[in-house]
């Protein structure tokens, strides 16, 4: 999944640190989601979109697929 938080979390002049503290991670979560590398749970998705004031789907896009 694909994920515009590095971004967002610099637009605040936020740590991955901060953020995490704010959403309730590690910041090994912040890392791994920031680089594609662990999808968060719908209820952090939330926890992140409500931080940034976006949502979900600001955040988040799954890169498509060719069926």
């Amino acid at each position: 999944m694909q994920n515009v938080l590095p971004e967002l979390r610099q637009q605040k002049g936020w740590s991955q640190q901060r953020l995490a503290d704010q959403v309730g991670v590690s910041r090994q979560t912040i890392i791994s989601i920031e680089r594609g590398r662990f999808d968060p749970s719908l209820p952090l998705a939330f926890r992140l979109a409500r931080v940034f004031d976006r949502t979900i789907e600001e955040i988040f896009t799954s890169p498509e697929t060719d069926d």
